[in-house]
C-alpha cells in the first residue's frame, strides 16, 4: 500500500518551467502565470518562493508592492505577508496559498498541484 501511495504522490508532481534562474536577482520579485495561476515569484537569501500573486484582502496585485527581507507589502492597504509560509502577519490564520519551487540545470520550476 505504501508503494501505491508513493507512486500517486510522484504523478501530482508537475514541476512546470517558469523562467531561467537568472531572470529573478536576490531581493527581487516578479509576476509569473503558471497554467494561467497568479504566482508572485521573489529570491530572498538565495531560495525562491512562490505565492498567490493576488492580496487575500482585496486581490489587489502583489508584485506591485514591496518587498523587505521575507516580508510582502500590499500596495493597496498594507497587509504585509510572509513569503515563506504565506501567513498574513496581523491574523496569522489569514493567508495566502504557497507554492513549491526547484531550480534545475539554470531553470525555475513550480509545482501549482
Amino acid at each position: 500500500m505504501k508503494e501505491v501511495k508513493e507512486n500517486l504522490t510522484k504523478k501530482m508532481v508537475n514541476w512546470i518551467y517558469l523562467l531561467d534562474d537568472t531572470a529573478l536577482p536576490e531581493s527581487q520579485m516578479t509576476p509569473s502565470y503558471p497554467m494561467g495561476v497568479n504566482v508572485l515569484l521573489a529570491r530572498v537569501g538565495g531560495v525562491v518562493y512562490a505565492i498567490s500573486g493576488m492580496c487575500a484582502h482585496m486581490a489587489c496585485p502583489l508584485f506591485t508592492g514591496r518587498l523587505e527581507g521575507y516580508l510582502i507589502t500590499c500596495p493597496c492597504h498594507d497587509w504585509r505577508f510572509d513569503i515563506r509560509t504565506g501567513k498574513f502577519l496581523e491574523v496569522p490564520e489569514l493567508g495566502l496559498v504557497t507554492y513549491s519551487t526547484k531550480s534545475e540545470d539554470g531553470k525555475l520550476f513550480i509545482n501549482i498541484n
